[in-house]
């Protein structure tokens, strides 16, 4: 039972909270599904319902958003991670979503002040020449206050929000509770794995709340742009910087929604667009470590046709597998190689449930299909991420969340891009990176690095044999030699055999009928039909007929489709 698990009464009330707001807002099915509503009435709560019937009139997506921005920074967080699963939700639920956003009231500096001295060693107004008590922005986990050190630098303090850490801490505990509950009451969400998706959520929140982690984030993307002079990442402070603050120089420069004031400075949108996407592909491609969140937002302008890069509490990470993968995607789609794209999304959403993969397949290579003969410059590579996902969703296979990060990235990529200038085409400032990384993966050096490792490994093992073969050995002479033996498919396993067995014995029947038949023909006497003796016919006929029935039995056991 839910009030039996939850962690603390702190747990208890928050459960009303949160069930209250969904109610309000139109999910009082959500919340008795979940068993929530029942556990607070035996509680001894009441569940408010202030303005449902007005609330009630909205569409369902707008409802959730209304209701996440009211539950607070998890749920926040949470809607706008999902924003970015087309392959969880469809079109409408993703746009309304991408609504949601982290501002919120500001805490006041007062209440901040304890703390942030705490961190600081020190009075703000002290530590530095000047302290801003007016916060320049405030989100739903820190706030972000200006300042200038004593050597004259202007910087930013972002500061984390006050006992915020006890109230994701609570959420986090709700949501996996929920996810448990939803996967083993609701198995058409089986395939969308439930709980895997708030665990991978909780590590990206809890490593979000470290303020220290940010700039960790900042300083390794820095190093992989350095060979890009146009791009600029804001240098860290470390003297200032722990896990609940930190301090990074100040970014004068236009911010990314704002194309007037790019447009009446004189700044040439067509080259900040081909620079801004070089920069988030270099990450992605060829790095494996980028920016999850590249919205215009966390972006940018500076003079000289320049650009910045805020904020990297969201990374997303691809290993060098994945990262071939997507090489080999990309180039499928913008080369419009169709079995290419198929067997790349075949191998990331892996063997998750029973699924008919020729048609999926087939699927796949239509839509890419489709675009065959389109012009390069007219492909968008953003909405052709979005739409084979949108097919992978209408078969209820879930991509694994890094990958979903990266086509998020994507989409937001080309989303920013067009914002600058509408003939920008993500596929034209691709191509020509991914045949570089493509060509220096099978250059001399690249494919003599590999093969080294490949027979450094080799050795490592040949190296461990003889010990591994002696303890097994030793093991097994102490009879504590185990071998564990899974059989996959068994059930359906046994099935076949019993299906064999069953035509087995109907073959010796009929066997036996056409043998006693045989016999019972040539035997004189007895009723006759057609000129016949009588029992030998029927037995004759009946012999046909099951011979028929075990032909059609093979016929239909033989088909790959067959579930029988």
């Amino acid at each position: 039972m839910l009030i039996e698990t939850l962690g603390s009464p702190r747990d208890l009330g928050r459960v009303q909270e949160i069930a209250g707001v969904l109610i309000r807002h139109g999910w009082g099915g959500l919340v008795r599904r979940l068993g929530w509503a029942d556990a607070l009435v035996r509680a001894g709560h009441a569940l408010k319902r202030e303005h449902a019937g007005e609330l009630a009139q909205l569409d369902p997506p707008v409802q959730l958003r209304r209701a996440l921005e009211e539950l607070g920074p998890t749920f926040v967080k949470l809607g706008q991670i999902l924003a970015g699963r087309a392959d969880l939700l469809g079109p409408a639920w993703t746009a309304e979503l991408a609504r949601l956003h982290s501002q919120v009231p500001a805490v006041p500096y007062e209440a901040l002040q304890a703390q942030l001295t705490e961190d600081l060693g020190g009075d703000p107004e002290t530590v530095f020449a000047r302290f801003d008590r007016e916060p320049l922005a405030a989100a739903s986990i820190a706030q972000v206050h200006r300042a200038r050190l004593h050597d004259g630098t202007e910087v930013v303090v972002k500061i984390r929000r006050p006992d915020i850490v006890g109230t994701i801490e609570a959420d986090l505990r709700l949501l996996e509770r929920a996810a448990a509950a939803a996967e083993d009451d609701w198995p058409a969400l089986k395939p969308y794995r439930p709980r895997q998706l708030v665990r991978e959520f909780a590590r990206s929140l809890r490593r979000e709340l470290d303020l220290a982690a940010e700039c960790r984030h900042a300083e390794r993307i820095a190093a992989n742009l350095a060979p890009l002079p146009e791009v600029t990442i804001p240098r860290v402070h470390w003297a200032y910087t722990g896990e609940r603050v930190n301090v990074q120089d100040f970014v004068e420069g236009i911010p990314g929604e704002d194309l007037e004031r790019i447009e009446r400075e004189g700044l040439d949108r067509k080259l900040l667009a081909r620079r801004g996407a070089r920069a988030v592909l270099k990450m992605i491609v060829e790095d494996g470590f980028f920016h999850a969140d590249p919205h215009p937002g966390n972006v940018f302008y500076l003079p000289g046709n320049r650009l910045a890069f805020i904020d990297f509490g969201m990374v997303g990470r691809l290993s060098q597998r994945r990262r071939e993968e997507l090489l080999q995607l990309l180039l499928g789609l913008v080369e419009q190689r169709p079995q290419a794209v198929a067997d790349v999304l075949l191998e990331w959403t892996g063997d998750q449930h029973a699924v008919h993969l020729a048609t999926l397949e087939d699927e796949i290579e239509a839509f890419v299909d489709q675009h065959r003969g389109t012009a390069l410059a007219q492909l968008n590579l953003g909405q052709m991420l979005a739409d084979v996902t949108g097919i992978l969703r209408e078969h209820r296979l879930a991509l694994p969340a890094d990958l979903a990060l990266l086509i998020k990235a994507f989409i937001s990529l080309e989303s920013m891009g067009r914002g600058l200038d509408p003939d920008f085409h993500a596929v034209t400032e691709a191509q020509p990176l991914l045949r570089q990384v493509v060509g220096a993966r099978y250059e001399p050096k690249a494919l003599a690095r590999r093969g080294w490792q490949t027979v450094t490994r080799a050795l490592a093992v040949a190296g461990q044999l003889p010990h591994d073969i002696s303890r097994l050995l030793r093991r097994a002479r102490q009879g504590r030699l185990n071998i564990a033996l899974e059989v996959a498919h068994l059930k359906r396993a046994g099935d076949q055999i019993d299906r064999a067995a069953s035509r087995l014995a109907l073959a010796l029947v009929i066997a036996a009928l056409i043998i006693g038949s045989s016999i019972v023909m040539t035997v004189g006497g007895g009723p006759q039909l057609l000129g016949l003796p009588a029992f030998g016919l029927l037995g004759f006929l009946g012999a046909a007929a099951g011979g028929v029935w075990l032909l059609l039995s093979i016929r239909r056991g033989s088909r790959p489709d067959d579930d029988d």
